[in-house]
C-alpha cells in the first residue's frame, strides 16, 4: 500500500489578543483551497487537527479550546479604500466543520501585523517610525476594521508594556476600531427583534429576559441571577457542568431562532460560532483565574460569555464589541447591570480580569446607530515557516 506524502504550506502561528490561530496568505494556499469549498475546509481541519474525538487536537496546530482552534486567510483587497481582505474560520474541535459565520475580534489585532510582514500592504502606507493605519475588510461579515499598528525602524513593533488580562506577558498596544459594527453580515438590524429586551421562551427550561444584539457578532445577553449565577464564575464552574452547558446551548439555539439567524432549531448545531451567549451582573469583588483580586469598584459590570459551547477564559473580541455597544444604549441588560444611563466606555470584569472598551451610540429617527467600537489588543508572531499536513487536495 502506498501513501501520499505530506504537503507543506507557508503559514504563521500568531497570537492576537487572547486567541491564537494559524495565518495563511491567500495566494500561498494550494490552488484548490484559494476558493471557498470542501477542499479549503478539509485542509484547515487537518492543519488544526480536527475532528478529534479525544478533544485534544494532538495531531494538529489546535490547542483544544475555542480560543486556539482558529484559522485566518488574508489577501490583498480589491475593495476600494482597503488594504487587505481578512477571512476567519473557526474550526470545530470534535466535529468535521469550519464555521465561517462570524469574525474573531481578538485575531483581528494580528491581521495588520501579518499583512505588513507578508508584503500585502503598500509600503508607502507603512511609516519608518510611527503607527501604520491598516484598513481591513472583514469578509465574513462585510465590515471594515481599522488597526493601528506600531512600527519601529520599518518593522512591526511587537514588544511593549501594554498589559492585557488573559495574556501572561506585556506587548505593544494595537488599537482596533470596528467600524459600523451593527447589522452583521446576515442582514439583521442592531436589535433584530426590534426590542432592547425580550422575553426569550425556552421550552422545558424557562423564560428569560434577554438582550439580543448584532454588533461585532450576534450576541444573546442574559441576567446571571436568572440562571442561578453571580457573574463571578470562572471556567470550571461552567465547563465542568455538562447539564449547564447543555442548558446554555439550548437557550442559544432558541435565541438564534428568535434573532432570525437560523430557520429551524436544529440548524444551531452547525452554527456554533454565532450567536454568542453571555450573562451579566452588577459589579462584585472576585478573584480572577490568575489569582488577581478584582474589586467591584474597579469595574462597571460583570460579563461571562461562552464560545463554541464552553465558557471563555477571558472575553472574545467580537463579544467585547457587543458589550461596548449594549452598554452604551440605555435600557439593555448590559447597560442596566452597569448602572443604567448614557456612557461611551465600559470597564467589564471577565474570568481573567478586566477590559475597557468604547462605543458611541446615537438614536437616529427612532433607531439606534453605532459608528464604531474601539478596544486595545496586542499581537505577536509565535512561529513562522510551513505547516506540514497530509492532504490530497
Amino acid at each position: 500500500m502506498s501513501f501520499a506524502p505530506q504537503i507543506k504550506v507557508p503559514a504563521t502561528y500568531m497570537r492576537g489578543g487572547t486567541s491564537k490561530g494559524v495565518f495563511f496568505s491567500l495566494d500561498e494556499l494550494p490552488e484548490a483551497c484559494r476558493v471557498p469549498g470542501a477542499a479549503r475546509d478539509a485542509l484547515l481541519l487537518r492543519v488544526i487537527g480536527s475532528p478529534d474525538p479525544y478533544g485534544k487536537q494532538i495531531d494538529g496546530m489546535g490547542g483544544a479550546s475555542s480560543s486556539t482552534s482558529k484559522t485566518v486567510i488574508i489577501g490583498r483587497s480589491a475593495k476600494e479604500g482597503h488594504d487587505v481582505d481578512y477571512l476567519f474560520g473557526q474550526v470545530s474541535i470534535d466535529k468535521s466543520f469550519v464555521d465561517w459565520s462570524g469574525n474573531c475580534g481578538n485575531l483581528s489585532a494580528a491581521v495588520g501585523p501579518f499583512a505588513i510582514r507578508n508584503g500585502l500592504v503598500d509600503p508607502a502606507r507603512v511609516p519608518q517610525n510611527g503607527v501604520a493605519v491598516i484598513r481591513i475588510w472583514q469578509a465574513n461579515i462585510g465590515k471594515t476594521i481599522v488597526a493601528h499598528v506600531p512600527v519601529t525602524n520599518g518593522e512591526v513593533q511587537e514588544t511593549g508594556d501594554f498589559e492585557l488580562d488573559g495574556v501572561t506577558f506585556p506587548a505593544a498596544e494595537i488599537v482596533v476600531e470596528f467600524m459600523d459594527p451593527a447589522e452583521e453580515g446576515d442582514g439583521g438590524a442592531l436589535f433584530p427583534t426590534g426590542h432592547l429586551v425580550d422575553d426569550l421562551e425556552v421550552p422545558g427550561i424557562g423564560t428569560f429576559k434577554a438582550t439580543m444584539i448584532n454588533s461585532g457578532i450576534p450576541t444573546i445577553f442574559l441576567n446571571a441571577d436568572e440562571l442561578g449565577y453571580t457573574g463571578t464564575e470562572l471556567q470550571d464552574a461552567i465547563n465542568n457542568d455538562n447539564a449547564a452547558l447543555a442548558k446554555f446551548e439550548t437557550i442559544r439555539a432558541y435565541g438564534a431562532l428568535k434573532m432570525g439567524l437560523i430557520k429551524k432549531l436544529e440548524d444551531a448545531a452547525s452554527r456554533q460560532h454565532t450567536p454568542k451567549i453571555a450573562f451579566v451582573a452588577p459589579p462584585k469583588d472576585y478573584t480572577s483565574s490568575s489569582g488577581k483580586a478584582i474589586k467591584a469598584s474597579d469595574i462597571d459590570v460583570l460579563v461571562r460569555a461562552l464560545s463554541m459551547g464552553k465558557l471563555h477564559h477571558a472575553m472574545m473580541g467580537t463579544a467585547s464589541v457587543a458589550i461596548a455597544t449594549a452598554a452604551s444604549i440605555p435600557g439593555t441588560l448590559v447597560n442596566l447591570a452597569a448602572g443604567g444611563g448614557e456612557r461611551e466606555t465600559v470597564n467589564f470584569g471577565h474570568p481573567s480580569g478586566t477590559l475597557r472598551v468604547g462605543s458611541k451610540a446615537e438614536l437616529v429617527n427612532g433607531e439606534w446607530q453605532v459608528s464604531k467600537a474601539i478596544m486595545s489588543r496586542s499581537a505577536r508572531i509565535l512561529m513562522s515557516g510551513w505547516v506540514h499536513v497530509p492532504f490530497a487536495g
